[in-house]
């Protein structure tokens, strides 16, 4: 019997007030794509860490054996050299730069002292046609989609000759199309002897690809299935990671009554000075109280910008077209003039724009209505302590404190604590753009219930959403967007993610 190409045995790590990993046991088979999968905080990214030599040898027990050698990397470096790249969620690109650049940073090809750049761009080429990737290599990274930028972090993989490619999350951001060319890409880097461990929350999407499946659960090592050999589905995997069953991925709601109208918009057209084109034309959308109205479309439609251009216009686009709350035409200057009119946002870049991740959970917590808790521009800190100890109970945020930073929770528990941040405000109506990316099921879960509760105290709720399935578990309407226009409107009985998907591409 071949020796797996990786053994990871009995693998802890502890920080501060908790053990991360608890005796962990994992190996993966030379030339397979072994997924690993888990709740936020199950301990999948920590062990990737040890793996790859960001917790360097020392910090931790147990053994790492790679063709069957024992290694001690002391860093990223060491993990380098034994073959082994990792590729995180937030890519590592200097998006100033050019591609060729990129690719070779650090690794660049010399001519005695200076560097050969003609022989740069040349190895840059062949390496881009690895990946399946035509672009021109002089492009600079940041006028690259995201999912060319995923291509290019694999192509840097490849020119330091890996043999196990990790990869974070790689289609947590990325549209349909590049997911599915980002999974064809590891497919076929399995044929060329890659050997791929893929860390991810979409569970159909393991199932497509993966050979053998990982769980981790509060930091052990649940159980490993082969996908060839056993009957995985959706709900074994679940059961496996939560500790339980989850029935209904969406729970249910009960007596759903829908108000009146609190939001109208009337040929609502946004014109970017940035990007020197319109990227609103003629929206027409309304939404009524006690309701969720689902915004789909892919990557590029229009979703964010017409979530901002509601918003006070924090970009500042040229507007047009009329914007009604509770039958009052508004016209927002900036966020705080929306939040004045009980509206609120919950960005898709809750690391970027929603969260201080420096900070801790009660400050992040009363950011956005500081007033409430302030007499004479002084905080009460007391009160402050209050009311972040009641968002912490009931959003159920997992957190040893509320002075915890923000930065040391979960994806899960920091979507929470955004959450916490915008209900503070206590807003009529909640934009959701993208409210589970990067989360798991079981967070998942409990953001819909909270979801839930709050259209059935007579919130409004508009969700941007790129998970089609989340868009028909969750709305009671959608609205289909492309290239900046609402191509259709779907009530939730007669919307199918193949008519979404009909609506969302222009032919």
């Amino acid at each position: 019997m071949e020796k797996p190409i990786l053994e990871m045995k009995s693998i802890t790590k502890e920080f501060p007030g908790v053990k991360a990993l608890d005796k962990v046991t994992f190996s993966v088979k030379r030339g397979e794509i072994h997924c690993l999968v888990g709740e936020n905080g199950a301990g999948k990214s920590t062990l990737m860490k040890v793996l790859s030599g960001v917790h360097p040898f020392g910090s931790y027990t147990g053994e790492i054996l790679v063709d069957g050698e024992e290694q001690k990397f002391s860093g990223i470096h060491d993990s380098e050299k034994a073959g082994i790249a990792i590729i995180y969620q937030e890519l590592a690109l200097f998006p100033e730069l050019s591609v060729y650049e990129n690719i070779f940073m650090g690794n660049e090809i010399t001519q005695g002292m200076s560097i050969n750049w003609n022989e740069t761009i040349t190895q840059a080429v062949d390496i881009l046609k690895k990946v399946n990737l035509d672009v021109n290599p002089s492009a600079k990274i940041k006028d690259l989609g995201v999912g060319k930028q995923q291509l290019i972090e694999i192509a840097k993989a490849l020119k330091k000759e890996v043999k196990i490619l990790i990869l974070d999350e790689p289609t947590a951001a990325l549209n349909e199309t590049d997911s599915d060319n980002l999974l064809q890409l590891i497919r076929e880097l399995k044929d060329q002897g890659v050997t791929s461990i893929l860390i991810s929350h979409k569970l159909r999407e393991v199932l497509a690809i993966a050979d053998t499946i990982t769980v981790l659960r509060d930091g052990k090592t649940i159980c490993t299935m082969d996908t060839h050999t056993e009957n995985v589905t959706e709900p074994v995997l679940i059961k496996n990671m939560v500790g339980r069953s989850i029935d209904n991925v969406f729970p249910r709601r009960e007596n759903i009554k829908i108000g009146d109208e609190v939001l109208r918009l009337e040929d609502w057209s946004a014109y970017s000075p940035g990007l020197g084109r319109d990227i609103l034309k003629h929206v027409n959308v309304n939404v009524h109280a006690g309701e969720i109205v689902g915004i789909a479309g892919l990557m590029g439609s229009g979703r964010t910008e017409l979530a901002k251009s509601i918003f006070g216009n924090p970009d500042h686009y040229r507007l047009s077209g009329k914007l009604y709350v509770k039958g009052e035409e508004q016209n927002f200057k900036n966020p705080h003039d929306a939040i004045k009119s009980e509206m609120a946002y919950v960005t898709e870049d809750r690391k970027g724009n929603g969260l201080i991740l420096i900070q801790d959970v009660k400050q992040n917590i009363s950011l956005a209505n500081l007033k409430e808790i302030a007499q004479n521009g002084i905080i009460n800190e007391n009160e402050e302590i209050v009311i972040a100890n009641e968002y912490k109970r009931d959003l159920n945020i997992k957190t040893p404190s509320i002075e915890q930073k923000v930065r040391n929770l979960s994806g899960g528990n920091q979507q929470k604590v955004s959450l916490g941040k915008w209900l503070f405000v206590k807003p009529g109506v909640m934009i959701l753009d993208e409210p589970t990316r990067g989360i798991d099921v079981g967070a998942k879960y409990e953001i819909y219930t909270i979801m839930n509760s709050l259209v059935a105290k007579g919130m409004s709720i508009i969700m941007i959403s790129s998970e089609l399935p989340e868009v028909l578990g969750m709305s009671d309407r959608v609205y289909v967007m492309s290239a900046g226009k609402v191509n259709g409107e779907l009530p939730i009985a007669e919307a199918t993610q193949e008519k979404i998907m009909e609506l969302a591409i222009d032919y």
